[in-house]
């Protein structure tokens, strides 16, 4: 087989997911709200007390933007006084995983010693 023979294809990333990354790790609370569901605090009043700085109105764009990428399920509940819970789907238990296998490369890339220029 001589060179001419050879075809290599191009690879493209996978641009659905990258963008999903992008969005939830520009989201500065997305990964506060995993946090807050691994503590099993679900409910979005809850989540709002238990985190200074977060409005409710962020906090619901946050959520809604979840739930549209598949990462969160809301459950909402025939009550009086109407009740809302979220969960993490799973899908979003594999992209929390993508999510912490992220954190361990950044770590990785923060312990290594410099390299000489």
């Amino acid at each position: 087989m001589n060179n001419n023979d050879k075809k290599i294809t191009r690879i493209q990333g996978p641009s659905e997911s990258a963008r999903m990354v992008e969005t939830i790790i520009g989201c500065k609370w997305s990964l506060t709200v995993y946090q807050l569901l691994a503590h099993a605090i679900n409910r979005p009043g809850e989540m709002v007390r238990a985190v200074d700085g977060l409005t409710t109105k962020v906090l619901n764009q946050c959520l809604k933007r979840n739930v549209d990428f598949g990462i969160l399920e809301k459950h909402v509940f025939a009550e009086v006084p109407p009740r809302v819970e979220y969960q993490v789907t799973a899908f979003g238990e594999q992209f929390i995983a993508v999510l912490a296998s992220l954190e361990q490369l950044q770590h990785a890339i923060n312990n290594q010693p410099l390299q000489p220029e």
